[in-house]
C-alpha cells in the first residue's frame, strides 16, 4: 500500500535522500495506532447516546449535552441553534448523531475513506466542543486532541496504512469520472 513518492524526489530536510512514509515502518505503526485509538474513541462514545429518546426523559446521555450548549454556551449562535432546533428535535438529530459516529469510528477502524471522514469527525469533535467546552466536569482540551486528531488523520490519509484505501485508491485512480474523482477522499 503506497504511501509515498517516488524514491528518486525522496529527501530529507537539507536534499539528502531519505525515508518515504511507505519505508519507515515506525511512521506507518503511528499512523495505524492513531486511527485504530481513533475509531475506538468515536465507537465507545456511542454508547451514552442511547435511542429511541437520546436521554430526554431521564435527562440523561445526549440531552445532557445538548442542553449544556444552552447552559454554558460558548458560542451564543451555536447556543441558540442547540435551544431552539437541536433539543426540541432530539430524536431525529440523536439518530444523526449516533449514525456519524458510529460510521466515523467504523470507517476508521477498517480505513475507509479516512481523509473524507477525518473532516467529518474534526467538524463533530468541533460541534461536541461547542456544546460542551464550557460545561462543568468537562476537559475542554479532549476535545481539541480530537479535532487535532481527525485533521491529522485526514491529513496523512490514514487509510492508506494498512487500511481499505491503500486497496481501493489505486484501481480508483485507474478508472474514470466520479470514481477517480473519490479517490481524493481515501
Amino acid at each position: 500500500m503506497a504511501l509515498a513518492e517516488p524514491a528518486s524526489s525522496r529527501t530529507i530536510a537539507g536534499g539528502a535522500p531519505g525515508l518515504g512514509l511507505a519505508d519507515d515502518r515506525f511512521a506507518r505503526g503511528s499512523i495505524l495506532t492513531l486511527r485504530i485509538v481513533m475509531a475506538f474513541l468515536w465507537i465507545q462514545n456511542t454508547r451514552w447516546k442511547l435511542p429511541p429518546d437520546f436521554g430526554a426523559d431521564s435527562k440523561a446521555g445526549l440531552y445532557t449535552y445538548v442542553d449544556y450548549a444552552v447552559q454554558y454556551p460558548v458560542f451564543p449562535p451555536f447556543a441558540a441553534l442547540a435551544e431552539h432546533v437541536l433539543r426540541p428535535n432530539l430524536a431525529i438529530f440523536g439518530w444523526g448523531v449516533l449514525l456519524a459516529e458510529a460510521t466515523i469510528g467504523a470507517c476508521l477502524l477498517v480505513g475507509f475513506m479516512t481523509r473524507a471522514v477525518g473532516l467529518i469527525g474534526f467538524v463533530q469533535s468541533l460541534a461536541i466542543f461547542l456544546s460542551v467546552g464550557r460545561a462543568p466536569h468537562e476537559l475542554p482540551w479532549s476535545y481539541y486532541l480530537m479535532m487535532v486528531g481527525c485533521l491529522a488523520l485526514a491529513g496523512v490519509a490514514a487509510g492508506r496504512v494498512v487500511g481499505l484505501d491503500g486497496v481501493l485508491r489505486p484501481r480508483l485512480l485507474r478508472s474514470e469520472g466520479v470514481l477517480r474523482r473519490a479517490a481524493v477522499l481515501s
